[in-house]
């Protein structure tokens, strides 16, 4: 790196989490800059000791991307003292986090990096990368079930982007967003009078687990290349 950058800029290339991530713990004072708390504006460089959780930081580690099959049951925030967390089956050799959540009682992919780059391109909004979800529900669906979700339905108080929804049998029905509000498939679909009882995503981007043919709970080496 030959010139300073913006410090939550220099955490995410250093493969500790995304520039979103890195802002909160500056905010948490979580982060020192030459024995000093660090502040948003500093701009660093590899010669300047930074310290990141009690851990001195890199300038840049090598790029590393992992496809996961989440069961139910854990939980993706990376809490070293919750035996159900993420952390305890993130691989040992490098430092990685999900791109984007799925909640505990949700299963399927999900993309594991320290590319903080990255990370933005797969899930600010201004990308649409798709996502798609195989979606159980807890009684039969209504003739204009999907039509009705495509169109979007409201959820903490904005109404959801159009989407692309087909039903699959009588209480299952598939979906692909391009936006991802906190728990809002779960959200969408109690709007419209159902409960959902499986959620299970199957795609990101390019990325399937089909194509992939991993077994739950196991985790696997990925190309950049295979996600977009």
């Amino acid at each position: 790196m030959l010139e300073k950058v913006r410090l939550a800029k220099f955490i995410a290339h250093a493969g500790v989490c995304s520039r979103k991530q890195a802002s909160r713990l500056i905010d948490q004072g979580e982060v020192t800059v030459n024995g000093r708390a660090a502040n948003h504006i500093d701009h660093v460089d590899e010669h300047d000791d930074v310290i990141v959780l009690g851990e001195k930081i890199s300038a840049k580690a090598p790029l590393t991307y992992f496809a996961y099959h989440k069961p139910v049951g854990i939980d993706c925030k990376l809490n070293a003292d919750d035996p159900t967390s993420l952390i305890h089956s993130l691989p040992k050799t490098t430092r990685v986090y999900p791109i984007g959540r799925l909640d505990k009682d949700s299963r399927g992919l999900l993309i594991l990096t320290n590319d903080g780059e990255f990370c933005n391109q797969l899930i600010h909004p201004d990308y649409h990368q798709p996502k798609r979800y195989l979606v159980t529900v807890d009684k039969p669906l209504y003739s204009d079930f999907c039509n009705k979700m495509a169109n979007g339905v409201p959820v903490d108080r904005q109404i959801t982007l159009p989407c692309e929804v087909t039903q699959v049998t009588e209480t299952q029905f598939c979906i692909v967003l391009k936006q991802g509000l906190n728990r809002q498939i779960r959200k969408m679909a109690r709007f419209c009078g159902y409960k959902v009882i499986d959620l299970y995503r199957t795609d990101i981007a390019k990325l399937s687990l089909t194509t992939l043919n991993l077994p739950e709970g196991q985790i696997v080496s990925i190309k950049k290349s295979d996600i977009l």
